[in-house]
């Protein structure tokens, strides 16, 4: 058939999916926040155990900060929030914030 044009239809097969970047959840020592209510965060908005909560808490009092969860985006700022919310309620200080976890910051 003269005269007639082909098309090719061309479909583009190599998408890269960008992994999201992550955060760092980090809570910071205090001398008014009690032990346990920093366990009782850990354990119902960070889904730790009992032992892990415990271990994460002993850190936070030793040190001056230390890094309790790693998460997208949206979920860091949340759970941070979420953190900070009830303690307010409850009516203490305790600081809980969120940092690109490709920063070089001590846990």
């Amino acid at each position: 058939m003269a005269g007639q044009i082909k098309y090719e239809e061309r479909t583009r097969t190599g998408f890269k999916v960008k992994e999201p970047e992550m955060y760092h959840v980090v809570m910071y020592n205090d001398d008014f926040t009690p032990m346990d209510f920093v366990v009782e965060i850990l354990m119902s908005i960070f889904n730790k155990t009992e032992t892990e909560a415990f271990q994460i808490m002993y850190s936070i009092h030793r040190g001056t900060r230390a890094v309790v969860g790693t998460y997208i985006y949206d979920i860091a700022v949340t759970k941070a929030k979420e953190a900070v919310k009830r303690a307010r309620q409850d009516g203490y200080p305790f600081r809980v914030e969120t940092e690109p976890a490709s920063s070089s910051g001590k846990n």
